[in-house]
């Protein structure tokens, strides 16, 4: 009976560090899936500890997740995926747990989309330790133990990590909430009825848009002038026959903030079938970012039918 009541003892304090766990791994990772495995076989190691000899459960849990985390980045089939160029990170519904922190603008803006994809661009560890100390506030004396590295080292791969991030961030600010709707919006209105001009108004000069091709496409497709983007645009929010045969019916159109950024999602029979996300510097558009492939969407697909959706932007498309 005590042996039952340490296990379930023992299971309870894994749980409590279950989100927390799942946010970072979501962060190093940048797939909800992988992340969901990689707390798994968190647990499994943790399951097969001499737990009486682990005296700060919530730091070797952190090591474990991180290893494992690291361990699938380096490993050969990640490295070919990733350069395959067919790679983003999924998206997430505001509320997620997932999600993690977001107190502070650092914290918030490594889950968005565009730093979420600019780590593709840093060594593991340097991944590591830039999401140890952004987003989680971990000394480098604790990363240094976490990652096995010294102090010095740590310091060293964050100076980089920080130097590659900010080199392809353009950091205008946070749009406030009723702002970023608003440009949504009349994206949105402007993308339906075809007035590319208002769209590229809309943009900025160095504008680029990524999308994974309804999930068709064998790498991502990615246009960088804001005619193109705009031209691309009202080619797709165009609606005809055949874009509805292919979703199979009427979606709806509804506004969200995925990965704390405005987003459109377009839902049929209560499952999202599609995203678009819009990264907005300076009051104007950055990037942005269409994912419709199933296997990207699986997540937000779930926490989508456990809320209330609310009057849709544009009730059948």
């Amino acid at each position: 009976m005590e042996s039952d009541a340490s296990d379930r003892f023992d299971t309870s304090r894994f749980e409590a560090s279950r989100d927390r766990l799942a946010s970072l791994a979501y962060r190093l990772l940048g797939s909800a899936a992988d992340a969901e495995d990689a707390v798994q076989d968190a647990y499994l190691h943790w399951q097969a500890a001499d737990r009486n000899w682990i005296k700060a459960p919530e730091a070797w849990l952190t090591r474990v997740v991180t290893n494992v985390c690291l361990d699938r980045l380096g490993s050969a089939q990640a490295r070919r995926e990733r350069a395959a160029g067919a790679w983003l990170p999924e998206p997430l519904l505001a509320g997620d747990s997932m999600l993690g922190p977001a107190d502070t603008f650092e914290q918030r803006e490594s889950v968005s989309l565009a730093v979420l994809t600019l780590m593709e661009r840093l060594a593991p560890v340097e991944r590591a330790v830039y999401v140890l100390r952004e987003a989680f506030s971990y000394s480098h004396a604790e990363i240094a133990e976490i990652l096995g590295i010294t102090e010095s080292a740590s310091q060293q791969h964050l100076h980089r990590a920080r130097g590659r991030i900010t080199a392809g961030r353009d950091r205008g600010g946070e749009a406030d909430p009723a702002s970023a709707r608003r440009i949504v919006e009349e994206f949105l209105a402007a993308a339906s009825s075809g007035r590319t001009e208002r769209l590229v108004a809309m943009l900025t000069d160095d504008a680029i848009a990524v999308s994974d091709g309804a999930g068709l496409a064998r790498t991502l497709l990615r246009y960088d002038t804001a005619q193109r983007i705009a031209s691309v645009v009202h080619a797709g929010f165009k609606p005809s026959a055949a874009k509805r045969r292919f979703a199979g019916g009427t979606p709806a159109i509804h506004y969200a903030v995925l990965n704390g950024a405005p987003a459109i999602v377009f839902v049929l029979g209560g499952q999202v079938i599609g995203s678009v996300s819009f990264d907005i510097a300076y009051g104007k558009i950055t990037t942005v970012w269409g994912i419709a492939g199933p296997v990207r969407l699986a997540r937000l697909a779930r926490a989508w039918r456990r809320r209330e959706p609310g009057t849709p932007l544009v009730e059948a498309w």
